[in-house]
């Protein structure tokens, strides 16, 4: 098959029409030009400005002010929310593309995009005038940024299942319970908050997390994406304006989650491949390098299996992850599963290939000296966010799926 350009680099308005697909929808093809050219800076700054300070920042559980400052600067924090409200307008195979080097270098920045994003494009689409107006410019610029508060101490997986209670006084909602797990909780500006109401719906509320009643207590010691900068969030009376509301009320889980969701395993996936990606580099690189029995590794049979092993892997999932970006941007509603697929299969090959690189690298691999110590850690917890692989089991074969 003749190669074609898999999507143009430059912006797009997610809220324009939608491109139409010239080729069999999801086929691969080639970047264009201005997307290997993207890619190229992309690479750069992950593996210039991020790469070299991720094992010190998985130490401190922290990333620096001035590394958010530069994503900012490159308008990469809302690179795929519509130019119309200030976003990056970017196309979502670039954006993946973006999400996969920078996940190359370090899980938990490409945590910072996947979050920010999530939140930023829900409240666009479903938020009041007002959000719209008040907030989304803000978020989708990364002058706010933005943390999802859904997961709770006893759920997790069940997002219909909150216990977060909110009711509504005069123009006011006032939100009282906990949100944990919230990824760069402790950097956040606003957060989205799930909660029911006394008639048992669920509501979501862009909380500002200067708001009276709001509070938050860092939470460490994770296994992988140790920067992260993970917090429990505390709503004790919180109060917020109404018109700070996002969808209708009942409509919490059903739309405005499952929008934000969505765009996260999309996100998640890419950093499947990022991650993947790493692990291979950093094994053919010390396989050629180590000798053991008067040969490099890269000489030895099995090593050579466990490099092929990923090899397959990786490219499997970039393409997986290519075909869900082309449907997701042709608004075919076949992005939906295939997204689901994209990120089943990219989070599990990076399991599989991280410990592949573990034990390619012998004890080596299990020390900090080395990066794919991180790589597994950080892999692990790809197949539990933003839905969950036993999850992913249970939905995917829902779905009638199209053939290639």
């Amino acid at each position: 098959m003749e190669a074609q350009a898999l999507a143009s680099a430059g912006p797009s308005d997610p809220e324009s029409e939608a491109v139409q697909s010239e080729t069999v929808p999801g086929m691969w093809m080639e970047l264009s030009p201005a997307q290997r050219e993207l890619r190229a800076a992309f690479r750069q700054f992950a593996r210039e400005q991020i790469a070299p300070y991720a094992g010190q920042w998985e130490r401190d559980a922290a990333v620096p002010r001035e590394l958010v400052d530069g994503l900012i600067r490159h308008r990469w924090l809302g690179a795929p929310v519509a130019q119309s409200v200030g976003g990056g307008g970017m196309d979502l195979v670039t954006y993946g593309l973006l999400t996969e080097e920078i996940a190359w270098a370090c899980s938990s920045v490409r945590s910072l995009l996947t979050v920010h994003d999530m939140v930023t494009l829900a409240a666009h689409r479903w938020g009041t005038p007002e959000v719209k107006e008040e907030l989304v410019p803000a978020m989708a610029q990364g002058q706010l940024l933005g943390a999802l508060g859904l997961s709770e101490p006893g759920i997790g997986s069940d997002a219909a299942g909150v216990v977060t209670k909110v009711r509504q006084e005069g123009e006011e909602f006032v939100l009282d319970g906990t949100k944990k797990w919230t990824t760069f909780g402790q950097l956040a500006d606003v957060v989205l908050t799930f909660a029911r109401n006394e008639d048992g719906k669920i509501g979501a509320f862009l909380v500002p997390t200067d708001s009276p009643g709001f509070s938050r207590t860092p939470m460490q010691d994770f296994m992988g994406t140790r920067a992260s900068m993970v917090a429990q969030l505390h709503f004790d009376g919180c109060r917020i304006p109404s018109r700070f509301r996002v969808g209708r009320i009942g409509f919490g889980v059903t739309h405005v989650a499952s929008t934000a969701l969505d765009h996260g395993r999309y996100s998640v996936a890419w950093g499947g491949v990022g991650i993947a990606q790493a692990c291979l580099d950093a094994s053919r690189e010390y396989a050629a390098e180590r000798v053991q029995f008067d040969a490099p590794l890269q000489e030895h049979q099995l090593i050579r299996r466990l490099l092929a092993d990923m090899i397959a892997d990786t490219r499997a999932a970039r393409l997986l992850c290519a075909r869900a970006g082309h449907l997701r941007r042709s608004a075919d509603p076949a992005a939906v599963p295939e997204t689901m697929i994209a990120k089943y299969f990219a989070s599990r090959a990076a399991t599989r290939s991280a410990g592949n690189a573990v034990q390619l690298h012998g004890a080596n691999g299990l020390s900090d000296d080395y990066p794919v110590a991180r790589h597994w850690r950080d892999s692990k917890v790809l197949e539990i966010i933003e839905g969950s692989t036993q999850i992913q089991q249970l939905s995917i074969p829902r779905y009638p799926l199209q053939e290639l």
